[in-house]
C-alpha cells in the first residue's frame, strides 16, 4: 500500500510574542515541530504500512529549513520524504498550498492520502478537503480510526462529529484527515534520528511540477493577510482571600452578580469591532450575501441565526440582500424562522440527501453561487461547514476563509475576515481578490438577531436531487449531543483531572446547571476517556465564547487557556495557588474544590431565587 502523508512545519504556538509596533509575530529564534494532527497521521500510515506492506512518503512545501520535518517523519518511521520547495510557493493560502500538493501527488499511485485535521498555527482544515476535490477524491475529515482493505479497495473509519462519532466506508483511493485519536504519541529515538539521515529526500521546484505555475505561492493565492491584531487579555487576575471556604464562595458570588449573572451581562465577550454600518460606493454595485443554514436532525442550528443576523447587517453595507440555502426534509419548515431572522428568499432543497452527503452538497452549492452569482457566501464552522466549503471553494477557484469569529467590511468595501491563529494570540484580518468572497464563522461568536415580519420574502424549492455520495455513513452515534451547547452556552463550566476522577463529574455538572450552563473539560480528560473528545476545549478541541466560565480543577495550561481567551469573565478554583490558570482568570479562589463547589452551587442557587432568575 502506497501511503502519502502531508505535514507543515509550524513554530511552537506558545513560545511566539506579537511585536505591537509593527504588528507581526515574533519568529527569532521560536522552536518549530511537525504540527500535532500531522504527526499523527504519519503514526497512522506507519501502522497501516508495517501491517499491510507498502510505503509511507511525507511530503511537504515550505522554505529549506521545512526540511528538519521531514527529517522527524522519517525518524518516525517514514520510508522517503518530497519537499516542495521554491520561492515561487512563499505566500501561499490554502488553495494554493493544496494545488501545489496536488500537482505532486497527481498521477503518483497512492492509495491514500493522509493529513492532519488541522494546522495548530494557522488553525485551518481545509487543504485535506481541498486536496479531495482538486484529485477529484472521496474525503474523510476527523478520523479518529481507520482500517484499510486493500482487496476490496475500501476504508472504514470513525470520524468525530459535533454530536458524536459517524462509522464510514468510501473507496480508495481517498483523502483522510487524522483527529488526535487516530495514532497514539510517540516520540522518536536518538537512534531513530540518526537512521533517518540514510534516508532519501527528494526536493520538487515548481518547474517539477505539471501545470500553471500562477496557481502556486501568492500568485496562486486568493486570499491574503491585510494585518495582523493581536488579543489582549485584560484579567482582573484578583484571588480572592477569605476567612472561611464558605465567605469565599459567597465573596465569588457577589462579584459575578455585579457582572450580570442570572441578569442582564455588564460584561461583554472579548468580540472584534463591529461592521461598519454606513452604505460603501463600488464600482460593482451591491453584493449580496447567501448564507447556509444548517440542520441538526430535524431542528435548525443556533448558528444559522447568528450568521442570518450577521449577514443582514453586511448586506446593509454592501447594498444587496440576503439569501439563505437550507437542505433536508425538514429544511421547509424552518422557512419562516429564516425569513424572520433577515432572509429576502430561502432556496430549499428537500431532498434528506444533502444533509449528510459533503459532495451532493458541495454540488448543490456551486450550482447556486453558479445561478445567483452572491457577492459573499457564509457557512457556520461546524463539521458539516469544514467539510463543504473547502470542496467548493477548490472547485470554483475562490478565497476561503475558515474559522472566523466576525465578519466586517472597510473603507473601501473589502469583506474583511477576521480570523484567530497561533492560539488565539492573534487575529488575522483577511480579504479575498475572488468573487465571491466565502467564510466560515464559528458558532456562539455573534449574537442572533431579533425576529421580524417576513413580509415580501421569497420561497424557492430547487428541484436538485442528491447524488450518491462516494462515503457512505454506516452507523451514527449521538453520544456528545449535549457538547453542541457549548457553541452558544453564555456560561461554561470546565474542569480538569483536579477533580479526582470521573465519579465526582456530578459536583461540578450541579455548578453547572444552578448556571443554567453547559459542560467542558480539557485534554487530559478526555484522553483518559471521562468524557468524549467533542467537550474538549483548547488548541486541539473547540475554541468558545462564553459570557462566564468557571473553571474546577484545571491547571490552565497553554493548551487550554487559548480555548476560552474570548470569555467574558473568567473564574477558576484550584488547590495550587501556583497555577497557571489564575494569570488567565479575573478571580480565583484557592482551595479544595470539593468543599468550594458545593458552597458555591448553594449560594449561587439562594442567588438565584432571590433575584427570580
Amino acid at each position: 500500500m502506497k501511503i502519502a502523508v502531508c505535514i507543515k512545519q509550524v513554530p511552537v504556538v506558545s513560545a511566539l510574542q506579537f511585536d505591537a509596533e509593527t504588528k507581526t509575530l515574533k519568529r527569532e529564534g521560536v522552536r518549530t515541530e511537525v504540527s500535532a494532527f500531522d504527526v499523527r497521521a504519519v503514526l497512522k500510515a506507519i501502522e497501516l504500512r508495517d501491517g499491510q506492506g507498502g510505503e509511507v512518503v511525507a511530503l511537504t512545501m515550505g522554505p529549506p529549513q521545512a526540511r528538519d520535518a521531514l527529517a522527524e517523519c522519517l525518524a518516525l518511521g517514514a520510508d522517503r520524504a518530497v519537499h516542495l520547495c521554491d520561492r515561487v510557493f512563499a505566500g501561499a493560502d490554502t488553495l494554493a498550498t493544496a494545488q501545489a500538493l496536488a500537482a505532486a501527488l497527481r498521477g503518483q499511485g497512492f492509495d491514500l492520502i493522509l493529513c492532519g485535521r488541522n494546522s495548530v498555527d494557522a488553525e485551518t482544515g481545509q487543504v485535506g478537503p481541498e486536496l479531495a476535490e482538486l484529485l477529484d477524491l472521496p474525503q474523510v475529515t476527523g478520523a479518529r480510526t481507520l482500517d484499510v482493505d486493500l482487496g476490496a479497495r475500501t476504508l472504514r473509519a470513525e470520524r468525530e462529529t459535533d454530536e458524536g462519532v459517524d462509522t464510514v466506508t468510501a473507496p480508495l483511493p481517498a483523502v483522510v484527515t487524522a483527529a488526535e485519536d487516530i495514532a497514539a504519541e510517540r516520540f522518536t529515538t536518538k537512534a531513530e534520528r540518526e537512521t533517518a539521515k540514510a534516508k532519501p529526500i527528494a526536493t520538487l521546484t515548481a518547474a517539477d511540477l505539471d501545470g500553471d505555475a500562477g496557481r502556486f505561492g501568492a500568485a496562486g493565492s486568493p486570499t491574503w493577510v491585510l494585518g495582523l491584531e493581536s488579543v489582549e487579555e485584560h484579567r482582573k487576575r484578583e484571588i480572592i482571600e477569605a476567612a472561611t471556604p464558605a465567605a469565599a464562595a459567597q465573596a465569588l458570588v457577589d462579584r459575578l452578580l455585579a457582572h450580570g449573572l442570572f441578569g442582564d451581562w455588564t460584561t461583554e465577550r472579548h468580540a472584534a469591532p463591529p461592521a461598519r454600518t454606513q452604505p460603501v460606493t463600488r464600482r460593482d454595485g451591491g453584493r449580496d450575501v447567501l448564507v447556509v443554514a444548517e440542520l441538526a436532525g430535524e431542528a435548525l442550528r443556533p448558528v444559522t441565526l447568528e450568521l442570518l443576523a450577521k449577514a443582514t447587517a453586511l448586506a446593509a453595507v454592501l447594498g444587496g440582500s440576503v439569501s439563505v440555502l437550507a437542505a433536508g426534509a425538514a429544511a421547509p419548515r424552518h422557512a419562516a424562522t429564516l425569513t424572520a431572522h433577515g432572509a429576502r428568499r430561502v432556496l430549499l432543497a428537500a431532498d434528506d440527501g444533502f444533509t449528510a452527503g459533503v459532495e451532493s452538497f458541495a454540488a448543490l452549492l456551486c450550482s447556486v453561487i453558479a445561478a445567483d452569482r452572491p457577492g459573499l457566501v457564509i457557512l457556520p464552522s461546524t463539521v458539516f461547514g469544514r467539510d463543504v466549503a473547502p470542496r467548493v471553494a477548490a472547485r470554483l477557484g475562490i478565497g476561503l476563509t475558515g474559522e472566523c469569529i466576525d465578519l466586517t467590511v472597510d473603507v473601501e468595501g473589502r469583506v474583511l475576515q477576521h480570523k484567530p491563529a497561533f492560539g488565539g494570540s492573534v487575529v488575522a484580518l483577511i480579504a479575498s481578490r475572488t468573487q465571491p468572497e466565502m467564510a466560515t464563522v464559528r458558532p456562539g461568536m455573534l449574537a442572533a438577531g431579533t425576529p421580524r415580519g417576513s413580509d415580501g420574502a421569497e420561497v424557492v424549492r430547487l428541484s436538485a436531487a442528491a447524488a450518491a455520495d462516494r462515503v457512505r455513513v454506516t452507523a451514527r452515534r449521538a453520544d456528545a449531543a449535549a457538547a453542541a451547547e457549548l457553541d452558544a452556552a453564555a456560561v461554561v463550566v470546565g474542569f480538569g483531572k483536579g477533580v479526582g476522577g470521573p465519579e465526582n463529574i456530578p459536583v461540578v455538572q450541579a455548578l453547572a446547571d444552578v448556571l443554567g450552563g453547559a459542560l467542558c473539560t480539557t485534554r487530559d480528560v478526555t484522553d483518559a476517556g471521562w468524557l468524549p473528545k467533542q467537550y474538549q476545549v483548547g488548541m486541539t478541541g473547540r475554541a468558545i465564547a462564553p459570557q462566564l466560565y468557571v473553571a474546577v480543577g484545571v491547571r490552565g495550561a497553554f493548551e487550554h487557556s487559548v480555548g476560552v481567551r474570548r470569555a467574558g469573565v473568567i473564574a477558576a478554583i484550584n488547590s495550587s495557588p501556583k497555577a497557571p490558570i489564575f494569570k488567565s482568570a479575573d478571580y480565583g479562589i484557592v482551595g479544595d474544590y470539593a468543599v468550594l463547589v458545593p458552597l458555591l452551587t448553594e449560594r449561587l442557587r439562594a442567588a438565584k431565587a432571590a433575584q427570580g432568575a
